[in-house]
């Protein structure tokens, strides 16, 4: 699994002119992508790392300041753009396998006792945020 986290002050998603995803205030944002040998573990283990990784104001955790997150699915984090002018998707899972694999890290956020909001698993999704930093971090789990 692939993370692209970034520490915002707020952070939104749009979809079809609806708000589906909102955190207000210092938090994560977070865009999560699924590759093929990815499992329930690995997604286990990268929602610890999110909630116990201390890149927030004052080398703080969202578990130390209670700061909500936002989980995105992203399937372009595993896009290869290395030949050609057209990059590949092969590297990432399908909708059916990533899909459940991306709630599992939002429920397991959630079980450790994250304020958690999400998009919408394949939807054409507005993201707006604001970096505080800009600080923006991968995490490969």
């Amino acid at each position: 699994m692939r993370a692209v986290v970034q520490r915002v002050d707020g952070a939104s998603v749009v979809v079809a002119g609806e708000t589906v995803g909102e955190i207000v205030g210092e938090g994560l944002c977070v865009l999560v992508g699924v590759t093929h040998d990815d499992t329930p573990e690995k997604a286990a283990l990268l929602a610890r790392k999110l909630w116990s990784v201390r890149v927030l104001e004052a080398e703080k955790s969202c578990s130390d300041v209670d700061a909500p997150l936002l989980v995105i699915s992203q399937f372009t984090l595993y896009g290869d753009a290395r030949k050609g002018r057209r990059p590949t998707w092969n590297a990432a899972a399908p909708g059916p396998v990533a899909e459940p694999l991306v709630d599992e890290v939002v429920a397991q956020l959630r079980a450790l006792g994250a304020t958690v909001a999400t998009g919408r698993f394949g939807a054409d999704m507005r993201v707006s945020l604001t970096n505080h930093g800009p600080f923006t971090v991968v995490i490969d789990i």
